[in-house]
């Protein structure tokens, strides 16, 4: 005799906990305004011991704790509070891979708003918010360079290795270069490689301040401006194009790569870094879910798949296409050939 799981009853429990987002949106905020992931990685366990490292009121730590605790982002052992591997690695700012500061760009009032005007961007296909985060040199992006770069360390390093193998690249273009970690991770890579990053100027600010920073401000070019309107020059070996092509519509980044392939020498390579879903638009989650960002954000960007890259590269002129192996971060890595 079989006997079957015993039937789940229907449960509003997902609409509340969707319509109540926002409080773990601003308890990890709130956490790590406080450092409550630093202060327990130190050996402040108990509420009373964390509200006194963090400057709170006990009752309101433990509160805070708990509902972190409920999300993942801490276990419980009695009184005790420890950290989640992930809380660990990514948000004790002692760690070499602290990522908290990303929140002074991912909670910018402008991508707030973006998503409080959801249902207007649904209905025009785009943001509601103009040109959204394509504004002209938008002060936003001086955030993002700033408040990401600790994250893209690891996957800057990544990208570079893959695209060493069996290649060396002495040329290179580096496209929205934002912090500047992509091209500064290949500069180091090869001593006797030159980048030229190409980004707005109050951006560049912050990637040369990283590139001297890492010892390779004498091999670090500025190319200022749009990208769309920058004079590239040519006889590149390799493009690096991180996380860009995802703000505007196949057309105009078919148009983009045109430019991008004339740039190339022959045999040359551009490297995309970006978020791929899958043709269902719905797996992996990260990687699908990134388009509602573009949604709220831009006029007509988007996460586009594989099959759309290769499409878009080949109108644009590459001859060969592929999807190399490794996660870069969150991304993948798309390599394409003239």
């Amino acid at each position: 005799m079989t006997t079957s799981a015993p039937h789940q009853s229907p449960t509003p429990e997902r609409f509340f906990s969707a319509i109540n987002a926002y409080e773990l949106t601003e308890a990890m905020k709130t956490a790590i305004e406080l450092q409550i992931f630093t202060a327990i990685a130190e050996g402040n366990t108990t509420a009373a011991t964390i509200a006194k490292r963090c400057e709170a009121v006990e009752r309101g730590m433990r509160i805070l704790c708990d509902f972190l605790t409920i999300h993942g982002f801490l276990t419980k052992e009695g009184a005790n509070y420890l950290l989640a591997p992930d809380s660990a690695l990514f948000l004790n700012q002692h760690s070499p891979a602290y990522i908290g500061a990303a929140v002074d760009f991912l909670l910018t009032p402008r991508l707030r708003e973006g998503h409080a005007r959801l249902t207007a961007a649904v209905r025009r296909g785009g943001t509601a918010l103009g040109e959204g985060t394509l504004e002209r040199e938008n002060p936003d992006w001086v955030k993002f360079a700033q408040a990401m770069m600790p994250l893209m360390h690891m996957p800057a390093e990544i990208m570079a290795a893959e695209l060493r193998k069996g290649f060396e690249a002495y040329k290179i273009l580096d496209i929205a270069a934002g912090h500047g970690m992509f091209g500064i991770a290949a500069a180091k890579q090869n001593p006797i490689a030159h980048i030229y990053a190409a980004d707005w100027k109050n951006v560049l600010e912050v990637a040369m301040k990283n590139a001297q920073a890492m010892g390779v401000a004498d091999r670090y070019h500025q190319l200022v401006g749009s990208a769309f309107e920058t004079d590239f020059g040519s006889d590149y070996d390799l493009v690096l194009i991180a996380n860009f092509l995802h703000h505007f519509d196949s057309r105009t980044c078919t148009t983009f790569m045109r430019k991008t392939h004339a740039a190339l020498k022959p045999g040359g390579r551009a490297a995309i870094a970006e978020f791929i879903p899958n043709p269902d638009r719905i797996t992996p989650p990260t990687a699908a879910a990134f388009s509602m960002m573009m949604l709220t954000t831009t006029p007509n960007g988007d996460a586009y798949t594989f099959v759309e890259f290769e499409s878009i590269l080949k109108c644009a002129g590459f001859a060969r296409v592929e999807l190399a192996p490794p996660f870069i971060g969150l991304n993948r890595l798309v390599i394409a050939y003239r």
